[in-house]
């Protein structure tokens, strides 16, 4: 394939992100070679600003209440704009009205392809959208940032949940629609790299790599300058592998089916596209933006019409054209979607037809594994009162329940990968007890005995202690040393590769706690070493550089 036979850039840009290196894996565990769930995908779609949920799903055995919080803005419960009825069948109180946009969830819903989870937030709500946006991409509850905010929990599960079989052909994660790449993506040990490109042309990616630059540097000095042109350099490497994968995919796919001409509709059919020409990536994440709605939310008094009918009738379109795109390709059991907000709105709409920002917000979560209904009761608007800033703040659900369910009962990922992705510090208690098990059908639920393992490679033990050793540097060139601040005379240990190889082995006495590695003939790339003391044992991960003259420069380990 010639380097520049691509689809031409578009004006419009939006952005993907790539994971680096030390995050990409194969997505077939050793253990599941009966369990067929290795080509399983989640497609994560950020309606930011803060989606309206009561306009959104307006609670029917409330109607007249929520009419007198929004004279203005309230939806019509009769007439060609009414809501649409969800489900008459469902008890009186979760009997939903659909905003009239969303004819498309209804299909799916009827279908038995989606279900809606209410109320939808976290236990320490912040209404700032930059503050919550980082909260979801961290999971985060709120409180404090014991889960870690200079990570995100899409990195932080792919680092242990596919860390024994890491690749460098294709990203595992890839975002879509944002100029940043998101929190979520950034692993423990490493962060992303985000590429400008138009929504609809993955394959310019590819050309917009390959055509910057030229060959890189081969006499990089030694200091710390030369450190980070390595870096670059072998960043630009890796873009250009993965570039070439999503192009590789993007002109293989196809779609099946006409989408509707909008921004989200282009990213949706992009994923399908990259899905259909056999891309590896697990996870994606697409974006639609302007559902901030201070004003103008409706175009005029008792009208349906404006930014928030606009932005609903987009996603719904978007989204079910996606399934039904897939569907038609025969890759619909393998997908799983579901939209996600930062926050909701108050209950009262404001003086300027519109709404400002809330905290709960319904998840819609879609696709042939999505066990259809309603999980939760209508919000209860008696609650939503001036003392109360018209706020509804009864959380049913924490969003990290949603994503801790399918990454166990969709991707097989077991509880210490739950625990690592995600855990509730406000309760002291595991998101994977905490599980939404009628959310996906029991005939693509995941098995236990299905479920994937991982290296415990954090700083804590599987019993919660500290670990006792620390490996540097990190990454290696020649040799790595391994140092414990307690007393052991003698230490054993193994180096293994990503395909759990043993590479290097042996028993040596310590000198003042530190047990020093010759690595300089391994060949360049991950490496994990395991160290066995007492009867316990303890793993860790380290990168192995190339060769160089230049002075080490030492950092720690994450792992």
């Amino acid at each position: 394939m010639k380097r520049r036979n691509f689809l031409k850039l578009s004006a419009t840009a939006s952005a993907i992100g790539l994971l680096p290196l030390e995050i990409k894996a194969i997505l077939k565990t050793a253990n599941l070679s009966s369990c067929d769930i290795a080509n399983r995908k989640l497609v994560l779609i950020n309606l930011a600003g803060g989606n309206d949920g009561l306009n959104t799903i307006i609670p029917i055995n409330e109607y007249d209440a929520y009419a007198n919080l929004r004279p203005s803005l309230k939806i019509p419960n009769s007439g060609i704009n009414s809501f649409i009825t969800l489900d008459s069948t469902l008890p009186e109180n979760q009997l939903i009205g659909l905003h009239p946009a969303l004819t498309g969830f209804k299909d799916l819903y009827d279908e038995g392809r989606m279900r809606i989870l209410q109320s939808v937030g976290y236990p320490s709500q912040n209404k700032s959208h930059f503050a919550s946006t980082d909260i979801y991409s961290t999971g985060n509850d709120g409180n404090s940032w014991d889960n870690g905010n200079d990570s995100g929990w899409i990195g932080r599960f792919m680092e242990r949940y596919y860390i024994n079989e890491l690749t460098n052909s294709y990203p595992l994660g890839v975002q879509i629609g944002s100029n940043k790449t998101s929190l979520g993506f950034h692993g423990e040990t490493e962060h992303g790299l985000a590429i400008n490109i138009s929504g609809q042309d993955p394959a310019g990616f590819y050309s917009e790599l390959s055509g910057l630059g030229g060959d890189a540097p081969t006499n990089i000095p030694d200091s710390d300058y030369g450190l980070e042109l390595q870096y670059i350099a072998e960043t630009d490497q890796l873009s250009n592998q993965y570039s070439q994968a999503i192009s590789n995919a993007f002109n293989t796919g196809s779609n099946a089916n006409s989408y509707a001409d909008s921004d989200l509709s282009n990213q949706l059919k992009t994923v399908a596209k990259l899905i259909s020409g056999g891309l590896e990536t697990k996870v994606y994440i697409v974006r639609i933006s302007g559902f901030d709605t201070h004003d103008n939310q409706s175009q005029s008094v008792g009208s349906i019409e404006g930014k928030h009918n606009d932005l609903l009738t987009e996603v719904s379109e978007a989204i079910e054209s996606f399934v039904d795109d897939l569907d038609q390709q025969g890759l619909a059991d393998d997908v799983v979607g579901l939209t996600f907000s930062e926050f909701g709105r108050k209950a009262k709409e404001n003086g300027s037809l519109g709404t400002d920002h809330g905290e709960i917000a319904p998840m819609f979560v879609f696709g042939n594994p999505v066990n259809g209904g309603v999980s939760g009761t209508n919000v209860d608007l008696s609650e939503a009162t001036d003392d109360n800033n018209y706020q509804l703040k009864t959380v049913q659900f924490d969003y990290r329940q949603t994503l801790g369910t399918l990454l166990q009962n969709f991707l097989g990922a077991d509880d210490t990968v739950i625990d690592s992705a995600f855990f509730n510090f406000s309760t002291d208690q595991s998101f994977a007890n905490l599980k939404i098990n009628e959310l996906i059908k029991d005939s693509f639920s995941v098995d236990e005995e299905c479920y994937g393992q991982t290296l415990e490679i954090d700083k804590f033990n599987a019993q919660g202690a500290l670990k006792e050793w620390i490996v540097f540097p990190n990454p290696v060139r020649e040799i790595l040393q391994v140092h414990s601040e307690k007393e052991f005379a003698t230490v054993s240990y193994r180096v293994f590769n990503n395909q759990s190889q043993t590479v290097l082995n042996g028993t040596h006495q310590l000198i003042n706690g530190t047990l020093t590695v010759n690595t300089q003939n391994l060949t360049p790339g991950i490496y994990f070493i395991q160290i066995i003391s007492n009867d316990k044992n303890e793993t860790h991960m380290c990168r192995k550089r190339r060769k160089s003259r230049r002075l080490t420069r030492y950092r720690f380990c994450n792992g």
